[in-house]
């Protein structure tokens, strides 16, 4: 989703690009190709004899990360590094000064549980390469290609009801931000045309779970009234939160993670960061929903109710 966003962002300014990936399936037209693992030792080698303007990175693996910078030879580095990387969840719009997590030992993160730590471990690599690196602690990602369905599972709902209302949590004031790929794909070339030197938070602006449903209805072109329904019955339910099976995504059931989705940008949109109305990014994803929904290809959704689900659930209620 975002490689071949940035990828083609790139190609949108006139550079020449070279893509490095096991298979091609999202590799745009217009760019250069390598196959490789980088599992493998050797897995940059087709690529390490030259050197590189700029150098993008969005590897959770550490020891992917630490193999790059030792083995590329180039005159800038970006890394998409992730809000997981903060010790604090609770903090509403932290900035980049907050504190983060240690960094994970060894080359290989086994699990998602330890994502966040893998990911300060691939950001201390980078800033070791001695050169210029912009690290972008990058919120939810949503819009076109968002395999996941966080975004894209509201405007969905909406447009696909199931009912006279839509299941929703009752923490409606619940605080929400993501950032469409393509904007954040197109920051990504920008600072590494300008060669930004930095840590930069970069999500969208913090809006309300009500404001967030509001505009998937308003996408979704639906009068379908919203149903919020309590913490203790939606477990009682086995319905979680964020993502998974059986899940209500944007949201999470937990007063300690209630900041998790938000940070601070100041500092990049200072620095350009441009952000297009979420309304355009739940479009998007709507649309990205109703194609692989009609595609027996397409990667299910991994957050939200399937129809049987929330059939149910009202029944139950």
């Amino acid at each position: 989703m975002l490689g071949a966003e940035i990828a083609l962002a790139a190609l949108k300014r006139r550079h020449a690009v070279t893509c490095l990936a096991r298979g091609s399936s999202n590799v745009p037209a217009g760019t250069s190709f390598v196959t490789a693992d980088r599992e493998d030792e050797d897995g940059l080698a087709a690529v390490k004899g030259r050197r590189w303007d700029a150098v993008v990175d969005v590897s959770r693996q550490p020891g992917q990360v630490r193999r790059a910078v030792r083995e590329l030879t180039t005159g800038h580095w970006a890394f998409v590094s992730s809000g997981n990387v903060y010790a604090d969840f609770f903090t509403v719009e932290q900035n980049e000064d907050a504190p983060i997590r240690s960094a994970l030992e060894g080359e290989v993160m086994q699990d998602m549980s330890s994502y966040g730590e893998a990911k300060v471990a691939c950001e201390t690599a980078v800033r070791g390469a001695d050169i210029t690196a912009t690290i972008i602690r990058s919120g939810l990602i949503g819009g076109p290609g968002d395999w996941s369905g966080r975004s894209g599972y509201w405007p969905w709902r909406f447009a696909h009801p199931t009912g006279d209302d839509v299941i929703v949590p009752d923490d409606l004031d619940f605080p929400c931000a993501m950032i469409d790929v393509r904007d954040l794909a197109a920051w990504v070339v920008i600072v590494c045309e300008q060669r930004l030197d930095g840590t930069f938070n970069v999500t969208g602006p913090t809006l309300t779970l009500r404001q967030v449903l509001s505009l998937a209805a308003r996408v979704a072109e639906s009068s379908v009234r919203i149903r919020p329904v309590g913490v203790a019955e939606l477990a009682e339910l086995e319905v979680g939160a964020w993502m998974g099976p059986a899940s209500l995504p944007l949201w999470i059931d937990d007063s300690q993670w209630r900041g998790f989705a938000t940070m601070n940008t100041d500092r990049a949109r200072a620095a350009g960061l441009a952000l297009r109305p979420l309304e355009d990014t739940l479009r998007a994803a709507l649309a990205y929903e109703n194609e692989r929904n009609g595609s027996a290809d397409a990667p299910s959704r991994q957050a939200g109710l399937t129809d049987e689900e929330e059939r149910r659930i009202r029944a139950a209620l």
